[in-house]
């Protein structure tokens, strides 16, 4: 009853204290409650690197008024004796959608029927998915329910805002306070400005329809806020406006992945702000380039659950680099602390918040400090937020939001016991009621057992013995109520004793009643059993440290340990193919020396150097690729009929594997085209095969500019059903041309007079074009397109560079060279679509033969593997030397993209991206032995055969630690291969 009366004193003075001293109040008197609650003698934990021995906290009104150990403690105080327990400042998850719903998809495909290409709305920005004027308050219904979940895992404050949109908004912070009103819970309605790549469920609007399309669209998004706060446009834009509000509030951006997270930085970087990233979890896999994005991180805890691979056939579907992350996913966490990069938890992604802790346990075992987790819970959010002043610490002034517990917090044995959210009371484990663990002897009906009790005060667990027998058990406690049932030794009868007892307040003696079997009641007895001091206790198992893999450059199979360098190497001996006038030399030397290829002849030395004896092999340039969709995690942005804003450059995928099979095959470097989904499509990313660098390091350095443009069925989509958009004919396309180029002079002429304009990424490159500063691949069959697109070039005043496909190529190539364009073919496709028909395997030689550039490209990741192979048919079909037909994948695609200066042939002074091969490199039976890109080996023929085996032992181990991870009773997902789609000219790919 003391209990219940004290109980009720606290409450009743918190509740008084929420009341507005200018609120009207007619339910009865108009008081004011100025009781104070002290906690005395507790360990508090102010921050998580200071604590307060003996301490006392005093609150009043959700507020803490003062905390130290010489504190005077007001005459009308509550006073709670906290002795030997601790006290901790309550979470902070930073990134939820707690209370707001997110808005379900619209159905249907996007492109099919009358696609939607314009915004749905009036007084806002052209992008539908743009709504930074969103306020999560107008959408926030508080969750009762859902917030004493996070509560029973220690939260107090939650960050939360409606996941829609690119730009989806302001978000709100809200305090956990069940019992308080919506004006007390509400402590900012304007806390963060939240952004990510994914598109808004609101609208159908189909720009942008990849994610270099939601790059492009954010980049132009802040050019137009630029210009619109300067007055100069004369519409009302209510998202701008917006936007300029909220730019000066944290922004938080879900990036959703490393990668991701390193795009979303160098937007922020290129307009000034700093992005707080939401991150993938897979942030340990390359540390370096996360740690120099210098930003803070809201990390999720979405471990990926041990995969079921007690099948040997199914474990062969998941990748080496799905085990490993598995494996090294818990190291996250820790991996970033040990960087100095600051980061907040969240329980963003976790399938349920009552996961939280045990993740945050797996995180510390894995080498996660504990101070630093419960910083990423209080302090580091409450700095994010900009509310370090109220939050995440227990200071006077702050809310009084703390918990008590039984001993430090992710400790073994730990008890979260209170969890106090503005001076507010929640229950989660009773701390009055008497600690049940230990061992007793249980007598029921003159037979004797021995039983033991363990666990948490609210979940406890028992084991019940009769001699040697262990009897099924359950038990479930009700503050002092204990209900207990076991079952009978006899296992060949289902039966059951049940117990239902009060614990005394010592737990050495229980009472109650017990019902037998067949019905019965009877007394019992449960005698706690003491603590033989001069026992040996059993001496605790050291706790089994987790085995982490290294990691490699990329994360996956064939990834190298450590990035490959720049080597000094001599090859004796070699057959050179140097597509210079020297042409094809034999028994001679090439010397790589920074880089470099330094000098080419015979007799060659060096010191320091590597020799290779390249006797009876052949030494050519490395393979370039004028048409490629490899390595990119877009190809097309089909949201419009002109995507000149987007760039390849912002979706290169460094980990894509096709890498290291482009490699082994002798390739080099290689142009990652846009895709063929309109006419004037995204600007390429001309890069060189550095497996294991990061995407910045894989572009070639001061690599000339380029662009796709398409012609054809693709453009006038005449295979996707949709009907909507300009151009539908051959006829459109054209007038598209003449109309977009029209513009882009128009806005030349403006930016040049000095007056105001607005900032147009789209017609900046179409100005390039224009100024002849960016370069034109487009994709092209049919000899009445290309005709076309060369005299509207030239209307323009300048040329196009490159047709690739062009396989009608040979019908126009008298004009193609008169116009001075290159072609890059496939060497013999033909007839996979109705204007391919016409399509020969003489096209290369005809082009050739009329003094046209031409190449051989591969817009495949697989034939890409043997383009040696492919330029080889040129001899067969049309007679070309064998000479020439290599230079179709070598030095002529460096001429097409003007690095030929660089790279394409075998040159004192030009980089050493060379090929070793086993035999003559048209052969079929020609394997790159080596492929050298800059002086450094970045395919090894007898390397990639040692690496087949580690990786097959790699996996073999995995798979004996996925094993004992089930075999532990963890949790398991079902061993799945993961198809990885492969783009082409014509993938459509969506964002969400």
């Amino acid at each position: 009853m003391k209990k219940l009366l004290l109980s009720l004193t606290v409450v009743c003075g918190i509740l008084n204290s929420y009341s507005q001293d200018y609120f009207p109040k007619n339910d009865g008197v108009n008081t004011t409650d100025s009781n104070y609650t002290v906690f005395k003698n507790a360990t508090i934990h102010t921050t998580p690197d200071s604590e307060i021995k003996n301490g006392t906290l005093v609150i009043q009104k959700g507020k803490i008024v003062e905390v130290g150990n010489s504190v005077t403690i007001p005459a009308n105080s509550v006073i709670i004796d906290l002795k030997g327990k601790h006290i901790y400042a309550s979470f902070i998850d930073p990134y939820t959608n707690f209370g707001i719903e997110k808005p379900k998809p619209k159905g249907g495909s996007p492109f099919e029927g009358n696609p939607q290409y314009e915004a749905s709305r009036e007084g806002y920005y052209w992008n539908d998915h743009i709504r930074p004027e969103t306020n999560a308050l107008t959408h926030f219904k508080y969750d009762a329910k859902k917030a004493t979940e996070y509560i029973q895992q220690g939260f107090g404050v939650l960050h939360t805002h409606s996941p829609d949109g690119i730009v989806r908004g302001t978000g709100l912070l809200i305090a956990l306070n069940n019992e308080g009103t919506e004006g007390e819970r509400l402590l900012s309605d304007r806390s963060a400005q939240f952004l990510s790549f994914s598109k808004s469920n609101k609208s159908k609007q189909l720009y942008p329809t990849s994610l270099m399309g939601a790059i492009a669209l954010l980049r132009q998004m802040y050019y137009d806020a630029n210009w619109y706060a300067t007055g100069n446009a004369n519409n009302k834009d209510l998202s701008l406006e917006a936007l300029h509000r909220n730019k000066n509030l944290p922004q938080i951006f879900e990036a959703g992945s490393r990668i991701n997270g390193l795009r979303a930085d160098k937007i922020g970087d290129q307009f000034n702000t700093q992005y707080i990233i939401v991150g993938g979890g897979d942030e340990y896999a390359k540390i370096d380039k996360v740690k120099a994005t210098n930003a803070k991180y809201i990390i999720p805890l979405d471990f990926p659950d041990a995969y079921d691979v007690s099948d040997p056939f199914a474990a062969n579907l998941v990748s080496l680099g799905d085990m490993r992350h598995w494996n090294q996913a818990p190291t996250n966490p820790s991996v970033l602390s040990k960087n100095g990069i600051s980061f907040a938890l969240t329980t963003h992604k976790l399938k349920k918040t009552e996961d939280l802790t045990s993740r945050i346990e797996k995180a510390i075992q894995h080498g996660l400090d504990k101070k630093t987790a419960i910083a990423a819970l209080t302090t580091i959010p409450a700095q994010i937020l900009g509310k370090s002043d109220l939050l995440g610490s227990l200071k006077k002034g702050s809310y009084a939001n703390f918990l008590i517990t039984k001993d430090e917090l992710f400790s073994k044995d730990n008890i979260l016991y209170e969890n106090w959210v503005q001076g507010h009371k929640n229950v989660i484990n009773d701390r009055t009621a008497p600690d049940i663990n230990g061992t007793y002897n249980l007598t029921v009906a003159d037979t004797t057992y021995e039983m033991s009790v363990s666990g948490k005060t609210s979940d406890p667990k028992v084991e019940i013995k009769l001699g040697e027998t262990k009897l099924g058990t359950k038990i479930s406690r009700t503050e002092d109520w204990v209900h207990l049932t076991f079952t009978d030794a006899d296992t060949t009868k289902t039966q059951y004793t049940r117990i239902v007892s009060r614990v005394n307040d010592t737990a050495t003696l229980w009472s109650g009643k017990a019902i037998l079997p067949n019905g019965s009641e009877t007394s019992f007895s449960i005698q706690k059993k003491p603590e033989d001091a001069s026992a040996k206790k059993p001496e605790e198992k050291p706790e089994e440290k987790p085995e982490i893999l290294p990691v490699t450059y990329p994360n996956i199979a064939y990834g190298n340990a450590q990035l490959p360098k720049s080597e000094t190497i001599l090859f004796k001996n070699a057959t050179v193919w140097t597509n210079e006038t020297d042409g094809i030399l034999t028994e001679t030397d090439v010397l790589i020396k920074d880089g470099k290829i330094s000098a080419v002849g015979k007799n060659l030395s060096a010191t320091n150097a590597t020799i290779i004896d390249a006797t009876g092999k052949h030494i050519t340039a490395g393979i370039i690729d004028e048409h490629s969709h490899i390595a990119a995690a877009a190809i097309n942005e089909a949201g419009h009929n002109s995507s000149a804003e987007v760039t390849i450059e912002d979706v290169i995928s460094p980990d894509d594997i096709n890498i290291y099979r482009n490699l082994a095959g002798g390739v080099t470097s290689i142009q990652i085209l846009h895709g063929s989904a309109n006419p004037i499509g995204g600007r390429s990313a001309i890069i060189k095969l550095k497996w294991g660098q990061d995407a910045d390091n894989l572009i070639f350095p001061n690599s000339p500019k380029f662009i796709k443009f398409a012609l054809g069925e693709n453009v006038k989509q005449s295979n996707w059903q949709s009907f909507s958009r300009f151009p539908q004919s051959r006829m459109g396309v054209e007038q598209l041309y003449m109309d977009y180029f029209s513009r882009a002079k128009e806005y030349e002429k403006l930016k040049n007079s000095g007056k105001s304009y607005r900032k147009d990424t789209e017609m900046e490159t179409l100005v390039e074009i224009l100024n002849g500063e960016r370069y034109i691949s487009c994709h092209s069959y049919v000899q009445s397109e290309i005709n076309m697109l060369m005299k509207v070039a030239e209307k323009f005043n300048f040329k196009i560079n490159t047709f690739t496909h062009i396989l009608e190529g040979y019908k126009v190539a008298d004009k193609m060279a008169a116009h001075g364009v290159g072609g890059s073919t496939f060497s013999d496709w033909w007839a996979y679509k109705y204007e391919v028909n016409d399509a020969i395997p003489y096209n290369a030689a005809i082009m050739h033969n009329q003094g046209v550039v031409t190449a051989i490209n591969s817009d495949d990741a697989e034939m890409a593997r043997r383009l040696n192979q492919e330029a080889a048919k040129s001899v067969k079909y049309g007679g070309v030397s064998e000479e020439d037909a290599l230079k179709f994948v070598t030095l002529n695609p460096a001429k097409l993209l003007h690095i030929d200066n660089r790279v394409g042939s075998i040159k004192a002074g030009k980089d050493a991206d060379v090929v070793l091969w086993t035999d003559h490199p048209l052969s079929i039976y020609a394997k790159a032995e080596k492929t050298i890109i800059e002086g450094a080996v970045y395919f090894d023929l007898e390397k990639d055969k040692a690496m087949r085996k580690s990786i097959a032992a790699e996996k073999n181990k995995l798979s004996a630690l996925l094993l004992k991870a089930k075999n532990n009773g963890l949790k398991t997902q079902p061993a799945k291969k993961k198809e990885k789609q492969h783009f082409e000219c014509e993938t459509l790919e969506t964002i969400n």
